[in-house]
């Protein structure tokens, strides 16, 4: 791990509810989607954290709360020392020059109305940091960078293909030289070859820059290869936070072992030994969760204070975090 003991990012008890409410002409609140709850985790100068989990979990959630896209109902964001949850105004735009993403869909992300240059040139004129030939100069360093030829300048976003664009999306991205990059998943809708490309170019960009990412994904086996770090969330909690390499080879908590189960390995005579952990039962609503655990309604090993009690989240064993009543 680079720089192990220098946190760029302290995330503590974070909660993003989102309102539920009912009434045409009067508006009563009756209820939260409770997408995030009490979230806490670190990430390290120069590493990459990946974060895993089911769909609707909450993890493009933490993702964009972090960069304040969305106004965290509580808890704290600590961002090289400052307090994001309580930066407004000059003070947050100038940190936000040091945080950026990269979205999902490379389709949806890019205006189909502005040119490559107009896309990836506009965090520069938003803060006021190049314009004109100078503009133009940077937009072509950066297209070069993520390695697209820089005279596409004038092209639209339909003229590229799916991993072209989040090329430029990438590129978009490290326009302003940020410290931190939240990738939400920014692989999952390209083809299995180009996802190699695109996760190759950016660790390559990460040794060169120096950048420290907030990796979202689905693919374990991607974020194994990427991550100095893995958390692991269900249904708006971190269940599990550790060294990539002792989560795959030691996972405590009941969900990660069945997440970790469901990754292929490509050795027939280990998978024909190897046991799936087949999980019963549907995901409950992040808007009414369970009393007690989140995970009490599937988990294999529930005991009856599971049912009762949040199971609090602590540290088992050096850098190795779970929030289960079985340690």
């Amino acid at each position: 791990m680079v720089a192990a003991q220098t946190p760029l990012v302290q995330v503590r008890n974070l909660k993003k509810y989102f309102p539920i409410t009912r009434g045409l002409l009067i508006r009563r609140h009756i209820g939260d989607v409770k997408a995030v709850d009490d979230v806490s985790f670190d990430i390290y100068r120069g590493e990459t954290l990946g974060l895993v989990g089911e769909t609707g979990c909450g993890k493009t959630t933490v993702g964009r709360t972090l960069l304040r896209l969305y106004e965290p109902t509580a808890g704290q964001i600590i961002f090289d020392g400052v307090d994001l949850t309580r930066a407004r105004g000059r003070q947050l735009r100038q940190m936000r020059r040091r945080m950026q993403i990269i979205f999902q869909d490379p389709y949806a992300s890019l205006n189909p109305r502005m040119t490559v240059g107009a896309i990836v040139g506009e965090p520069l004129e938003v803060h006021g940091v190049a314009t004109g030939k100078e503009k133009r100069e940077r937009v072509q360093e950066l297209l070069e960078l993520v390695g697209l030829n820089p005279y596409f300048i004038n092209r639209y976003p339909h003229e590229f293909s799916g991993g072209q664009r989040q090329r430029i999306g990438i590129a978009r991205a490290l326009a302003l030289n940020p410290d931190l990059i939240v990738c939400d998943e920014p692989i999952s809708s390209l083809d299995v070859s180009i996802q190699a490309q695109v996760v190759n170019l950016m660790e390559e960009l990460q040794d060169r820059l120096g950048l420290t990412y907030l990796f979202i994904a689905h693919d374990l086996s991607m974020v194994r290869h990427i991550s100095d770090r893995m958390a692991v969330m269900y249904l708006g909690k971190i269940v599990e936070l550790a060294d990539r390499d002792e989560i795959y080879l030691n996972p405590l908590h009941p969900y990660t072992r069945a997440l970790m189960s469901a990754v292929p390995v490509p050795d027939p005579e280990v998978e024909e030994k190897r046991q799936r952990i087949l999980l019963k039962g549907e995901i409950p609503s992040p808007a009414h969760p369970p009393r007690g655990c989140n995970f009490s309604t599937r988990c294999p090993e529930l005991m009856d204070r599971c049912k009762e009690e949040k199971p609090p989240y602590k540290e088992v064993s050096p850098g190795h975090w779970v929030a289960c009543f079985l340690y």
